[in-house]
């Protein structure tokens, strides 16, 4: 049985960016030993698209209103960029302290049961509630 998943980012500076996700996310950690910050995670979702090859992921976090948290985030220094309309959601990016980006977007699309938000529009078709 499948019980998490955990995601890996590699970084220029891991000091930086764990300090990030503890201090300016805000995500709760603890410290596997030596320093290594293991934080936990929102619920999460998994998509497979097609692609001509293999072997690539993207990781994004998602939020109710990417407006408000982009203001959030501005007021504790953290730059992200211009709002886009993706269609499925609207997306910006995040510079990690460490030089990378990471995704941020309010879905527009259906969310499974278990992680959909207050508005009902939003919920998927099947599934329980």
């Amino acid at each position: 049985m499948i019980t998490g998943m955990h995601a890996v980012i590699y970084t220029r500076n891991a000091e930086a960016d764990r300090a990030f996700f503890r201090d300016v996310l805000g995500f709760s950690w603890v410290d596997a030993g030596e320093g290594w910050l293991i934080f936990a995670a929102p619920p999460s979702e998994v998509a497979c698209h097609p692609a001509r090859t293999g072997n690539k992921q993207q990781l994004y976090l998602m939020c109710d209103d990417v407006q408000a948290e982009s203001t959030r985030l501005a007021k504790k220094g953290i730059k992200c960029g211009a709002v886009s309309d993706a269609g499925w959601g609207l997306l910006t990016m995040i510079r990690l302290p460490g030089g990378g980006d990471l995704g941020l977007y309010e879905p527009r699309h259906a969310i499974p049961p278990r992680l959909a938000p207050r508005s009902p529009s939003k919920r998927a078709k099947g599934g329980p509630p």
